[in-house]
């Protein structure tokens, strides 16, 4: 690559690697998960730098890049390979009612399908509209919005009746 090209893309990277690192770990739901993740994207950024530039919106092409590696990855079977039988056990975070359906919410996310998965946190987390998350994923605006549907109510399903009040805006 260029060398103006490569600087280019240092830059882009570098202003975009908070956002990408924060998607990806929502819907991976660990952070070391997540920041392989932005590392196989930005792998394949940095080999397609010259498309991905001059795409109508680069921030978009890079989050359709970056869901498809999610989506990618599940669909392997050595993503559910697991080294050690039993997890560590998670640091202890600050307690309080915010953080704990903040924790139970995410452990619920976690077991939604992952297709639904990538709809919710586009949506919801991270306030991308539909046609986006239907631009994104490959498929049309309906599919995203019963995606939503069926994401929604397995999230209610997985944290009890209780949570019917469910609408993305607690996530």
């Amino acid at each position: 690559m260029r060398a103006d090209l490569e600087q280019e893309y240092v830059e882009y990277v570098r202003s975009r690697l908070p956002t990408l690192r924060r998607i990806a770990c929502h819907l991976t739901g660990d952070a070391h998960r997540g920041d392989d993740l932005v590392q196989t994207a930005v792998t394949r950024l940095y080999v397609g730098w010259r498309r991905a530039r001059e795409a109508e919106n680069v921030d978009a092409y890079v989050r359709t890049v970056l869901v498809r590696v999610f989506l990618d990855e599940k669909r392997r079977l050595w993503s559910r390979v697991r080294l050690v039988d039993t997890p560590p056990e998670p640091a202890p975070a600050p307690t309080g009612d915010a953080v704990e359906d903040r924790e139970l919410l995410h452990a619920a996310l976690a077991q939604v399908p992952p297709r639904q998965r990538a709809v919710l946190v586009l949506r919801f987390l991270h306030d991308r509209p539909v046609d986006e998350v239907a631009a994104t994923l490959g498929c049309t605006a309906g599919t995203v919005k019963s995606q939503t549907s069926h994401g929604l109510a397995s999230l209610r399903r997985l944290l009890g009746t209780d949570a019917y009040a469910i609408t993305g805006e607690g996530m």
